[in-house]
């Protein structure tokens, strides 16, 4: 796993599929995502690694119940004794009390689906004991208040993080970077593209400097410039 610090208060932890990011507080971290099944000891050692203690994390922020995302947030939380958080319609999923609805594939999605499935671990994800569900316009004590944002169409319960003091936005799987372009585009495997893209304006239009997205590099200087040029590229079906 890589952990590169992209601002002095904000490292990215990358896995083999998706990534996760660490936000540093004064006197504690939040974790936005926890990557995939196995992953809790390797986050732990790359906190450790970061001059802080796996129990400094207070919580884990979980943008959707997708293994790549939530696989390891269990595992973490029992190392670290995080509070787990996630929206009210993902909640269920990442509980493991229901199976999440599977993604609503376009044709040419297929193949580049295959290929990441390959490369995720097997088994079933330790599921956290206890999940804090949050709904679309919360405020959550870190980064100077972070507005939770619903971000629905890449799941139901997909939410985005929306750090106005510091310019930050953390996407999830709403919004990606093309690997080999670093070009912004609304995020696939989606449930429901139309919504995605309804997503995607959304979330253009906030105030933001930096992005950070489930999928590719964040976009650390003028975010807001990207996103909406990613949204009049994409626009809706008529």
């Amino acid at each position: 796993m890589d952990v590169v610090e992209l601002l002095p208060r904000l490292h990215l932890l990358r896995f083999p599929v998706g990534q996760a990011y660490a936000w540093r507080d004064a006197d504690e971290l939040t974790l936005v995502d926890a990557g995939t099944i196995g992953s809790g000891r390797r986050i732990a050692e790359a906190i450790t690694g970061l001059g802080r203690a796996p129990g400094e994390v207070r919580r884990i922020v979980l943008t959707h119940f997708h293994e790549d995302h939530a696989g390891g947030a269990g595992e973490f939380a029992a190392l670290s004794g995080a509070e787990v958080l996630a929206h009210r319609l993902d909640a269920p999923f990442v509980r493991g009390e229901l199976p999440g609805p599977p993604p609503v594939f376009e044709d040419w999605e297929l193949p580049l689906h295959a290929e990441a499935a390959a490369r995720l671990p097997p088994g079933e994800p330790l599921r956290p004991d206890r999940v804090t569900e949050v709904s679309g316009g919360d405020l959550l004590d870190f980064g100077g208040g972070a507005r939770v944002v619903h971000a629905p169409g890449h799941t139901d319960g997909s939410i985005a993080l929306h750090l106005p003091a510091h310019g930050v936005l953390f996407t999830g799987d709403a919004v990606a970077a093309a690997p080999d372009t670093g070009t912004v585009i609304p995020g696939v495997f989606n449930l429901d593209r139309t919504r995605t893209l309804a997503t995607l304006r959304r979330l253009a239009a906030l105030d933001t400097e930096v992005a950070c997205f489930g999928h590719g590099d964040p976009v650390l200087t003028r975010a807001s410039t990207a996103l909406r040029q990613a949204a009049a590229d994409h626009p809706p079906p008529r």
